[in-house]
């Protein structure tokens, strides 16, 4: 074993104690944050807006901050982006992290000095953490690929402004700049195809240990490679043995990645944003993601079917309950106050307390009140798929409500196969079967005869990745909506089907 590998192990014991600590006090740490935040913002804009000086508990806090999207919290935001200092966090920020808003268009989402450190120490935990539990080290004298945004950097009155991915990509620590890949200027090429390209001809020479990135942009590094080759992923980076992603479930990939590597690789998952580092994986025996109370962050939660109701409950961390669909509020050292991130989570352990990220309050379909979220969706994929042994490359559902005289309306899934089964009624069959038993609602519409079975749509082989490139959102950290209450997306995709 390498000194670098022993001291990987020596700093990963160190960390986990740290991390057992804070974690076995949950709600002495979050009120420990929610001290810190009020009294640092008390003198800003915002804070004296809000009377910030006169809080002393949550309570206070709900009945003078109320919940927010971006677009209520725009007026503030406008005024940082302006210029103004001390608006919504003492000084100004350091970046802003630019999004793709559906509403709002370009979202300047706020990055401070005080903020940024987490986004950095978060990633770097979740690797120790695995190294602690494992025992694994050997992969860090290896190569170490990132799929990521440009780092290039524009202005915005003065502060840096770019993707958060591009962002991160400046703090990468020494220690790994002699490991880490691509090289600087093709992580600077901003067209994702001309990127993964170059990407593939610096890294096969090379011994690739760890990859990271949004499983779908990291599924099509993986194909460029086999077709270049002929050979399977594991087969060209031997010492490949940990895949590190975020943004999206990995589990509809999970079978696509496992035939494009020809072997099982132990895997990480993070719950990163433009906002802040929430989650990661702290354990390969336990589900779900460590939540992160110590992290300059304060969470509230409400329940996801009572989110749109006047008055819905905010609940803190000793308030929640497993198997709970929530939708995660929070208020951090970016200045975001009672902010509505648009995530939803369930708890999945409460000691410590670990959620997965179950979909989007505003991706769901509930045309009928059935109420599907992502999770459903996912899961139903994940057993059919494995059963038929269909080779899923990317899918998305929405309601089809527009049908013939005399036929029921039905959820449509629009699913881009390696090779389209022959079985597809069969699967479509089995689909609809697994969605009855994981939501109560949709059975009773299909039960009652409101809703027919779903149907499945193929998409031609590179249709998503098609549909992206025209909306302008291949690559990066872009992912393909899972759902949608609207036929926008599934209308959009009317020119990629088979």
């Amino acid at each position: 074993m390498s000194i670098k590998a022993l001291g990987a192990k020596v700093f990963a014991r160190i960390v986990t104690q740290r991390i057992k600590k804070w974690a076995s006090r949950p709600e002495e740490t979050q009120a420990r944050v929610f001290r810190d935040l009020i009294s640092r913002a008390k003198d800003t804009v915002f804070g004296e807006d809000h009377d910030f000086k006169n809080i002393r508990d949550h309570k206070d806090f709900i009945q003078r901050v109320p919940v927010r999207d971006y677009e209520l919290l725009r007026p503030w935001i406008d005024r940082v982006v302006a210029g103004t200092a001390d608006v919504l966090w003492p000084g100004k920020p350091i970046y802003f992290a630019k999004t793709s808003g559906t509403t709002s268009g370009a979202k300047y989402i706020p990055i401070t000095e005080a903020s940024m450190p987490y986004h950095i120490q978060a990633a770097r935990n979740a690797i120790l953490c695995y190294i602690a539990e494992t025992g694994k080290a050997d992969f860090v004298d290896g190569k170490m690929i990132f799929l990521q945004g440009s780092p290039v950097l524009e202005q915005k009155n003065g502060i840096k402004l770019g993707r958060l991915s591009g962002i991160v990509a400046h703090y990468v620590p020494s220690y790994l700049q002699k490991n880490r890949m691509p090289s600087w200027e093709t992580n600077c090429i901003e067209d994702w195809e001309t990127k993964v390209e170059a990407v593939v001809d610096e890294t096969l020479p090379e011994n690739m240990t760890v990859i990271s990135g949004i499983p779908s942009w990291v599924q099509m590094y993986f194909e460029r490679l086999e077709s270049r080759t002929g050979k399977k992923v594991g087969d060209i980076f031997p010492g490949f043995e940990l895949f590190i992603y975020g943004g999206v479930n990995f589990e509809p990939y999970r079978q696509r990645f496992e035939s494009l590597i020809g072997r099982k690789v132990d895997s990480i998952e993070l719950f990163p944003a433009s906002e802040g580092f929430f989650a990661y994986q702290d354990s390969q025996k336990e589900p779900g993601m460590l939540l992160l109370l110590n992290n300059g962050i304060f969470y509230e939660f409400i329940k996801a079917d009572e989110f749109f109701e006047e008055d819905a409950k905010r609940l803190t961390i000793g308030q929640v309950r497993t198997g709970v669909n929530y939708v995660m509020i929070i208020s951090t050292n970016a200045g975001l106050w009672g902010y509505n991130l648009g995530d939803t989570v369930q708890f999945v352990s409460t000691d410590p307390y670990r959620v997965i990220v179950s979909g989007r309050i505003k991706h769901f379909i509930s045309a009928f009140g059935e109420h599907v979220i992502a999770k459903e969706v996912e899961q139903a994929m994940k057993i059919v798929s494995s059963e038929m042994k269909a080779r899923v490359r990317e899918f998305s559902v929405a309601p089809q409500l527009a049908v013939k005289e005399g036929e029921l309306p039905y959820h449509e899934w629009f699913i881009e196969f390696e090779e389209v089964p022959d079985a597809l009624e069969i699967m479509a069959k089995r689909l609809d079967e697994e969605m009855q038993k994981q939501n109560s609602y949709y059975y009773d519409l299909i039960a009652g005869k409101v809703l027919q079975p779903l149907k499945i749509t193929p998409v031609t082989p590179g249709g998503f990745n098609a549909f992206m490139k025209r909306s302008g959102k291949l690559g990066g950290q872009n992912k393909v909506q899972r759902l949608a209450n609207d036929r926008k997306l599934a209308d959009a995709l009317s020119d990629f089907l088979v």
